[in-house]
């Protein structure tokens, strides 16, 4: 079977293959998605972005629930257990499904289901369920085939009691105690998940702070809260074995520390889904972590064949890669694009609280010698969060003292993923419209949390005065 040549194909549904989709078929080429799952959306909907958000949210009701004094009486007949969050996960998951599916038939992109394989350089075959063959040509394709967990080869994640972030989804209950291996973003959110369900959990990190790229007094704040809701934390280990049995499963660090939990959650690095698409034939190879090298215009080594997302390695943010598949899009139907992606782009984490941070970190900036100053307001003292109960956070900017030109806007507390955008707006301004004085001589609505920006400036301006 052969459905003829398209313009371009896009291997790869997540929010990269999208972007560059839906792009391409604005600019009136002929289009076609390869998927290689039962549906749209990729890994951010199905196992990854939208599963974990969701879960996270479901947490937050009910850590407000138990909170709220207006329900103590019903409290203890409250039971929720890991699956009930997943089945309410789900809904969120199909109306994505049905969101996605519908932007590419209104925009006419042909929507393929099976496994790409390139061919040549202008053809792949794909395999479908059943041993169904066929063969689809294109002048251009985009590789956006995403990320999965990395497995080491010498752990054996076949056994039931050790899980990765794809399978961790599959649990049927909620497990007594958990030891997560990588307190990275997906280590962190899933301690504050697992956490808020009375699980005992032991977060590993194979670093001497946790997300060492963030602003050290939000991680501190984030590793305080952690403790507070029963994580063990422990700084500086590395894996040494994992042992796993009827009983539960044995983590052993190379430091000789021993960490046996009921289940192990291995949250340590991701690789790029480059296996069985047949790289080799177009002597394209990938590196050690299955990721493709690109240009900054996201064309791999040969010019005809783009790679973008998490396949092509960091930030593997589901935003920066739906926009660096647009930007492919731009430059494959122009032949050039006219616009460059941002190079500071906020970064959002569902832990509980959440976090949310934009621009440079009081690190960078005294290692650059930039004179700055802080700007900080406690959430405790923001009304709206007193009206809420989420009085835990901070919303901390850093601004040149001279200048008063913001440098980094850092954020821990509920709606931390929110109200970063506002002072990222400020941030893209250029001269005098990205000072700090913008937020002390605009109005607020009141009572919200975005009035923290105000209190936050005139706390930065009485320091230089």
């Amino acid at each position: 079977m052969n459905r003829g040549t398209f313009d371009t194909i896009v291997i790869g549904t997540g929010p990269a293959g999208e972007g560059a989709a839906m792009k391409l078929a604005k600019a009136g080429q002929r289009v076609a998605v390869i998927e290689a799952h039962e549906a749209v959306g990729g890994g951010c909907t199905h196992w990854g972005t939208i599963p974990s958000k969701a879960l996270r949210h479901s947490i937050q009701m009910l850590a407000d629930y138990r909170r709220n004094p207006l329900f103590q009486h019903t409290q203890h007949q409250i039971e929720v257990e890991f699956p009930d969050l997943l089945r309410a996960a789900d809904g969120v998951i199909a109306e994505q499904v049905r969101t996605r599916y519908r932007y590419y038939r209104r925009n006419r992109v042909e929507v393929v289901f099976g496994r790409a394989r390139f061919l040549d350089p202008h053809r792949i075959a794909i395999e479908r369920t059943g041993g169904v063959s066929e063969q689809l040509s294109a002048e251009r394709f985009v590789i956006a085939t995403g990320s999965r967990p990395y497995h080491p080869p010498d752990i054996d994640f076949s056994h039931p009691r050790i899980l990765d972030s794809d399978t961790v989804l599959g649990l049927r209950h909620t497990p007594r105690s958990m030891t997560i291996y990588g307190a990275g973003v997906i280590g962190c959110e899933y301690a504050s998940i697992m956490s808020a369900l009375d699980v005992k959990v032991n977060l590993v990190n194979t670093r001497d702070r946790l997300l060492s790229f963030l602003d050290d007094e939000i991680t501190d704040a984030l590793g305080y809260h952690l403790r507070q809701q029963g994580v063990v934390i422990r700084h500086d280990e590395s894996v040494a074995a994992v042992a796993a049995d009827d009983a539960g499963v044995v983590l052993h660090c190379a430091s000789g520390k021993k960490f046996r939990t009921e289940v192990l959650l291995w949250a340590n690095g991701r690789t790029g889904n480059t296996q069985d698409l047949g790289l080799e034939t177009l002597g394209l190879e990938p590196n050690a972590r299955g990721q493709l090298d690109v240009n900054p215009s996201y064309q791999t080594a040969l010019p005809h064949i783009y790679a973008v997302g998490d396949v092509v390695g960091p930030p593997a943010l589901a935003s920066a890669s739906y926009d660096q598949g647009r930007f492919v899009g731009a430059h494959i139907a122009e032949g050039a694009c006219d616009w460059s992606l941002i190079e500071e782009f906020p970064t959002g984490i569902y832990t509980v609280p959440e976090i949310s941070s934009v621009g440079r970190t009081e690190r960078e900036l005294t290692a650059a010698q930039i004179p700055y100053e802080v700007a900080q307001a406690d959430f405790k003292s923001i009304a709206r969060a007193q009206i809420t109960g989420h009085t835990v956070g901070m919303l901390k900017l850093l601004f040149h003292r001279e200048t008063l030109e913001i440098l980094g806007i850092h954020c821990f507390g509920e709606q931390a993923a929110e109200i970063v955008h506002i002072g990222q707006a400020i941030m893209a301004q250029r001269g005098e419209a990205n000072t700090l004085r913008y937020f002390t001589e605009t109005t607020f609505n009141y009572p919200t949390m975005a009035e923290a920006y105000r209190v936050a400036a005139l706390n930065g301006l009485n320091r230089l005065f």
